[in-house]
């Protein structure tokens, strides 16, 4: 494996330990930090070693591959891109960043570089975790049940960052890489004791689809060090404990539930001992980082891992601003690739989101919706249930899609327009039952403030005049305006009007009339 030289970021509590691991794996080349007097300690206690207090010195040199970034949690996504963009392979102590969208940027950014980007999510790292995901993955523990973490201590107090993001980071990720998904509903309580807008701390809840329940509990107000991670199985119950000497730090319980008369009666087993090997995870953190920049291949703690950890912190954040109200966690992924939701934003179960898309401020989708690909939904949108959008739709501000209405591809609903579902609605009768449905076709336009009234289609590349209310069908490529809306002439797929010819003199295309309105003439594109 050919030579990697590392600079690394930051030097304070957790700083110094990542420069004392790369500089005893011997590729350490530069240490940077803003203190000369901290910079001045590293050169005394570690000889040979280069010294800035200056970012852009260490992107800057040829001789340094990869950055490691040890500050507070607000400079990474700035220190991590600049080091991407300089050419620099990258590890982000936790969390990745503090904004999903951020994020993704990173994400991307390394892909497009061909560059690592790794989380520092430790206890990956850890021998025990290692085997305890071994055993989990091999069904050994049977169907995971439940888990429960606890990582409690009198300090490190911080005032950048409150204890959900200082200590939960770790157990959220062991979590997901046992439960293999990420949970549907996040819900989290806390305490603020020493600051007024700090927690010090939270219990946060985690709940699966497949039946799974986890719960973390972290706080750096406890009389004594707790750092113990529980797995409840089917078949055996498993303790990782980190504060026990190594023989003991994991244990496997092998308890089981009998049923006598209807009622469970439990059946308890003396704990085993689980051999596992003995290092510093954090050296084996350090050694990995180091082969996936020699080697290309991807980091156990990637990116894409660092997302879906920070995904969970901020719904459980959300939680912990609405007094622990429950938070909703859409897939991180849909289909071949990722998307965006604003945070704000409600996303039930039962969502489907396509690569590309835009989710904004406060809107809400509902179960059963499917949005395609590119899809743009604006702000205080509400989708749903059971509503198809396909890929490229444009909807914009204050619009619902009510069940009932389908939207083909690159729609573009204009601000505040309305759908309607039902034709003559009363609020004492029920009348779900009598749906009608609306279709859009492909690439038509509802103008701003139009109404759509249910049980028409739209045709393809039609122009929905703002303000007009739709009561019939409209035809491929007409324009209708007014109240009701009548035909006003004919429109290009570019939104050209048509001459009496029925070409368009803007792109040049021509059409001809058919069954359901006009059609490209021979040799046009459809």
């Amino acid at each position: 494996m050919d030579k990697q030289n590392i600079a690394v970021v930051g030097t304070g509590y957790w700083g110094k330990n990542l420069v004392r691991n790369f500089h005893e794996l011997g590729a350490l080349r530069l240490v940077c930090d803003e203190n000369p007097d901290a910079l001045e300690s590293m050169r005394q206690r570690f000889e040979g070693i280069d010294t800035t207090v200056s970012l852009s010195e260490v992107l800057g040199r040829d001789d340094v591959d990869g950055v490691v970034i040890a500050t507070p949690a607000e400079c990474h996504f700035h220190m991590a891109r600049e080091a991407l963009l300089a050419g620099k392979h990258v590890y982000v102590e936790k969390p990745l960043v503090l904004e999903e969208a951020h994020g993704r940027e990173l994400i991307e950014l390394a892909e497009e570089r061909g560059r690592i980007l790794m989380v520092g999510h430790l206890l990956h790292y850890h021998p025990a975790f290692v085997k305890l995901k071994e055993m989990a993955g091999s069904g050994e523990l049977g169907r995971i049940d439940y888990i429960y973490s606890n990582r409690l201590n009198l300090g490190k107090i911080r005032r950048e960052e409150n204890i959900l993001f200082s200590f939960a980071p770790h157990d959220i990720s062991m979590i997901l890489a046992l439960a293999g998904e990420d949970p549907e509903e996040v819900m989290a309580a806390g305490g603020n004791y020493l600051h007024q807008r700090i927690a010090d701390v939270t219990t946060t809840h985690l709940a699966f689809s497949t039946g799974l329940k986890a719960h973390i509990f972290v706080s750096w107000l406890h009389p004594f060090k707790e750092q113990k991670l529980v797995v409840v199985g089917e078949k055996k119950m498993a303790v990782f404990d980190d504060v026990q000497p190594w023989e003991d730090k994991l244990r496997v319980y092998s308890h089981a539930i009998r049923w006598e008369g209807g009622v469970p009666v439990p059946e308890k087993a003396d704990p085993e001992r689980v051999e596992v090997g003995r290092g510093e995870p954090l050296r084996s953190e350090c050694q990995h980082f180091l082969e996936c920049m020699a080697t290309g291949k991807q980091p156990y703690t990637n990116g894409r891992e660092g997302l879906r950890v920070l995904r969970v912190l901020n719904a459980a954040q959300r939680s912990l601003n609405g007094n622990g109200c429950r938070v909703p966690l859409a897939p991180a992924k849909a289909g071949e690739g990722e998307w965006f939701a604003h945070e704000s934003a409600v996303i039930d179960p039962g969502v489907r989101v396509g690569r590309g898309s835009r989710i904004w401020h406060f809107s809400h989708l509902l179960p059963g919706t499917s949005l395609g690909e590119r899809v743009n939904v604006g702000q205080n949108v509400v989708a749903g249930p059971d509503v198809t959008v396909g890929n490229g739709c444009k909807i914009q501000n204050n619009v619902s899609i009510y069940k009932g209405v389908t939207l083909e591809e690159d729609v573009f609903c204009g601000p505040s327009m309305v759908f309607t579902n039902v034709f003559n609605p009363r609020a004492a009768i029920r009348r779900m039952d009598e749906l009608r449905p609306t279709l859009v076709r492909r690439g038509a336009t509802l103008g701003a403030n139009c109404t759509v009234v249910c049980g028409v289609t739209i045709g393809r590349y039609a122009m929905v005049g703002a303000g007009a209310v739709v009561t019939r069908n409209v035809p491929d490529h007409a324009q209708v305006l007014g109240n009701p809306a009548r035909f006003a002439g004919w429109v290009c797929a570019c939104a050209g009007k048509l001459d009496e010819d029925l070409s368009c003199p803007d792109c040049g295309a021509a059409y001809i009339e058919s069954g359901q309105g006009l059609a490209p003439a021979a040799g046009e594109n459809a």
